[in-house]
């Protein structure tokens, strides 16, 4: 495998005007190349007229150029960046809620309030028979959480794809207002 054939993670950043069409348009640009979508978040800004999009997808140098590119092309995309993971901070959010009863499980409500606080999350909901955590961190951290409960009996599991944000002032992303 040479390195510009290299398969990896990455993330495209934009920011998008805020209407109807413009997620799809976006999906339909990766599905009509052929390029599969890992994760996808989308959020309003402080200006509610612009939305964020972050991308997580898989793929060599040529994809992350190509869609870059095309993403430049579309009139609803007002900036778009390249996320490169050594200058990217990535994390999921995830709600997870578990069962408390049942002997069978052999670990009492301290080993999973312990488990939570080790891993920097917090109880959102508390019941005779269930806790809800919310936990969040990299994806490694998320399915370590994850693996370390599945004996307590997970009920039900809600998990955000990634978000991502370049680090330092140079990796920021923001609209030009001069083109409008």
């Amino acid at each position: 495998v040479t390195m510009e054939n290299k398969v990896e993670k990455f993330a495209v950043a934009m920011i998008v005007n805020n209407r109807f069409g413009v997620l799809n348009r976006i999906a339909g640009l990766y599905a009509k190349r052929c390029y599969n979508i890992d994760n996808i978040s989308a959020g309003t800004l402080d200006d509610p007229n612009y939305t964020r999009i972050t991308i997580v997808s898989k793929g060599d140098e040529y994809m992350k150029d190509q869609v870059v590119r095309q993403l430049e092309k579309l009139i609803d995309v007002r900036a778009v960046t390249l996320l490169e993971p050594e200058n990217t901070v990535f994390a999921q959010h995830m709600y997870i809620k578990m069962h408390l009863t049942g002997s069978h499980r052999g670990s009492s409500k301290h080993q999973v309030l312990d488990l939570i606080n080790e891993y920097g999350g917090k109880v959102v909901d508390f019941g005779e028979e269930h806790l809800t955590a919310e936990i969040t961190g990299d994806s490694k951290k998320v399915e370590s959480f994850i693996e370390k409960v599945r004996d307590f009996g997970i009920l039900e599991l809600s998990r955000s794809g990634e978000i991502a944000i370049g680090l330092g002032i140079d990796n920021t992303l923001c609209v030009d207002h001069n083109e409008e």
